[in-house]
């Protein structure tokens, strides 16, 4: 795929734009979820597994901070993914398989991880498929290891201050759309789709997901608390907090 795609450099850049005027807080949440990583290997380059990686967000911020970590970069889409191949050149093993299935780990090329960290990328699953696939991350992940998940997750407690810190994230981040500054998520996607070397990888992706990826679904904070526990990590806990949004992590 990557041979095809031109610029590479400056589609992800586009895509770390995109989704910085969607999460302002973003490199935080990532800055957490690595320190976690570098908690559980003493700092030794980590067996990482970048799972719905997209166009390797985490993946490259990875390799930035751990230079001879193994990483392993997981998603379906093809149009991030050839972003991504393109960007990791060769550094990381990208390989695409639906978290939806249950064979998806057949696929991976380790059994055994330090580290799988995802982001933004989960509340498209339904509650019992996510459910079954915490337990299939404990399934991949070394004694020790740990998972991080980060992603819209309202505390349960504050009910009414989420609604109002959502709603006024909204309202900033519909200004800089109007503004001009950023393009959003379904400009970004057509601009993508008008580019020669990705358009074809954009139609494969509609195919894949013609009505989108599905619902978006975020329970609370505590339901993902409850779900680690229920699939058998020893520690569970919130890593990281962010307004409406929160990184809880399970250790195996």
């Amino acid at each position: 795929m990557s041979p095809h795609i031109t610029d590479a450099a400056a589609w992800q850049e586009s895509w770390d734009r995109q989704q910085e005027a969607y999460l302002p807080d973003r490199e935080h949440r990532f800055t957490a979820l690595l320190d976690a990583v570098d908690a559980v290997t003493d700092g030794a380059p980590p067996r990482l597994l970048d799972l719905a990686g997209g166009t390797g967000t985490i993946s490259l911020r990875t390799l930035a901070r751990f230079p001879g970590a193994d990483v392993t970069l997981v998603d379906l889409d093809p149009a991030l993914l050839a972003i991504a191949e393109a960007s990791l050149a060769s550094r990381a093993t990208v390989v695409t398989a639906d978290l939806g299935r249950p064979d998806w780990t057949a696929a991976l090329p380790h059994r055994e991880y330090d580290a799988v960290l995802t982001a933004t990328a989960l509340h498209w699953l339904p509650a019992d498929r996510l459910t079954r696939l915490y337990a299939e991350i404990r399934g991949v992940l070394r004694p020790g290891g740990i998972l991080a998940n980060a992603d819209h997750m309202p505390d349960d407690a504050l009910p009414e201050l989420t609604k109002r810190l959502t709603a006024r994230a909204q309202t900033r981040r519909a200004a800089r759309y109007a503004a001009g500054a950023v393009a959003s998520w379904s400009d970004w996607w057509e601009r993508a789709g008008a580019d020669p070397s990705l358009a074809p990888l954009v139609e494969r992706r509609h195919a894949i997901y013609p009505a989108g990826h599905g619902p978006e679904w975020i329970p609370p904070v505590s339901w993902h608390l409850a779900a680690l526990t229920d699939a058998g990590f020893t520690e569970v806990g919130t890593l990281w907090r962010g307004g409406a949004d929160a990184a809880v992590v399970g250790l195996r």
